[in-house]
């Protein structure tokens, strides 16, 4: 009983940080969680340890946890492992990807593009988003699909996107995007396919820690 009291405190805490409910910095009190949900402190206990394990709880002795503030070397970090996991669900995804999921896709791009001459920021990282789970839908690793949503949860909660601080770099990463469905769709090999996908990550990674180096710098001269 104990333990499945723990892996339900842990699938609350873990959903309310992943939707915001609980934000970065958020005091996660293990008294007032007990009384809000009937479960006593110790798999509360459990649950802050294994959240801290994975990353996303800060513990801290004679102050307690709060749910992790993630800096700009966080995002960084964050990033370059997500080029090579989406890289590889990626190229495990194209062989299973149907015609109609490729379509989907497109479509998505040209909303993406209409979203950028709206100056809509918002629902571009949306369609960007859905573009990048459908390429990776159809991996038959659940593990490897389970790690890729966890990073991708992790950026939301960085929340900082590339498009937003690095001019030019979204219309560059459709153009990418569509570059990746040509692959896909001719049947090229899983290197290659897993290649262009990392890359179009490490693409936004140079793009936006570059703009921040001359932002950093223009500020230093002025």
């Amino acid at each position: 009983m104990a333990s499945s009291r723990a892996v339900q405190a842990y699938d609350i805490l873990r959903s309310r940080i992943m939707d915001g409910t609980y934000g970065a910095g958020y005091r996660l009190v293990i008294d007032q969680l007990a009384r809000e949900h009937d479960i006593s402190s110790v798999p509360w206990r459990e649950a802050l340890r294994r959240l801290e394990a994975e990353g996303w709880v800060d513990i801290v002795q004679n102050a307690g946890a709060t749910v992790k503030t993630f800096d700009t070397n966080s995002w960084q970090r964050t990033m370059r492992l997500l080029a090579r996991l989406e890289g590889l669900a990626t190229a495990l995804s194209a062989p299973n990807l149907t015609p109609e999921d490729i379509a989907a896709a497109r479509q998505m791009n040209v909303r993406m593009r209409e979203a950028l001459r709206n100056l809509d920021t918002m629902q571009f990282g949306v369609l960007n988003r859905q573009f990048h789970e459908l390429v990776c839908s159809k991996c038959d690793d659940p593990r490897l699909n389970e790690l890729v949503m966890a990073e991708w949860v992790r950026m939301d909660l960085i929340r900082r996107s590339a498009y937003w601080y690095a001019p030019g770099r979204a219309m560059e990463s459709v153009d990418e995007h569509d570059g990746i469905l040509d692959l896909i769709e001719a049947g090229s090999d899983a290197d290659t396919i897993e290649a262009a996908a990392r890359d179009h990550d490490v693409k936004t990674l140079e793009a936006i820690t570059k703009y921040d180096e001359d932002l950093s710098d223009q500020r230093a001269q002025g």
